[in-house]
């Protein structure tokens, strides 16, 4: 479904990104790992046109988007879960979801408002509130239910576990496996292994932006070195 080949993105003179790749098959979760400022979000901000690469290829479902503008590849079926969260926080949890609604897709998983309540029952019950007031683990589950209101064929998820309960991290590696069984690919960037391995099928590890491993998590687990090398702080 989406396929990424030698991606160079740069910040002014700065090369961050050096000739990435990975590859995310449809119903597959893959987790993007390396330490902070290896590159994990850039190359999330690369795939969905809010970092423009110099050179390379995001492919998705067929089509190159490389470069094109944000609203465009989000049309196409990409939805984008930022590492800030990014809610309106003097909208209620059900105004926000309204701002993520799109029109349903035949080719994609619907996630209908009721749907979403049940996937996130801390949201359901706070439906009224505003958002502003939720927790930082309630903000990031309304920021990635906002983002299935429109419907995404293949979810981009940056650090979905930073900062928040280890309770919560448990319900939303559950959340991510139940996205997973409807359908839904998943790039999910993180530091935590322990969560990465939860939820992914495949790893690639990036470092001074490059991929340095990728493969499965059993391969990774067989060789702790690999682990040792790129993600212990």
């Amino acid at each position: 479904m989406l396929e990424v080949e030698a991606l160079n993105t740069f910040y002014g003179r700065a090369h961050i990104l050096r000739d990435v790749a990975l590859t995310v098959g449809g119903n597959e979760v893959v987790a993007l790992l390396g330490r902070n400022g290896a590159g994990k979000s850039t190359t999330m901000k690369s795939i969905m046109g809010l970092a423009r690469p110099r050179s390379g290829r995001v492919v998705f479902d067929g089509a190159d988007i490389a470069g094109a503008p944000p609203f465009r590849i989000c049309r196409q079926g990409l939805g984008y879960v930022p590492e800030d969260r990014r809610v309106f926080a003097a909208l209620t949890v059900e105004e926000n979801l309204e701002v993520g609604r799109r029109p349903p897709r035949e080719d994609a998983p619907q996630f209908p408002i009721d749907a979403l309540y049940q996937l996130f029952p801390n949201l359901a019950e706070r439906r009224r509130q505003a958002a502003g007031r939720l927790s930082g683990g309630e903000q990031q589950m309304l920021t990635i239910a906002r983002t299935l209101m429109g419907n995404p064929r293949l979810l981009l998820l940056d650090e979905p576990s930073e900062g928040i309960a280890p309770r919560i991290v448990e319900e939303l590696a559950g959340v991510i496996a139940g996205l997973k069984r409807q359908g839904l690919a998943v790039l999910l960037s993180e530091q935590n292994l322990h969560f990465a391995r939860l939820v992914s099928d495949r790893a690639v590890i990036i470092e001074k932006g490059e991929v340095r491993f990728a493969g499965p998590f059993a391969t990774l687990e067989a060789n702790p070195e690999i682990a040792q090398a790129y993600l212990v702080v």
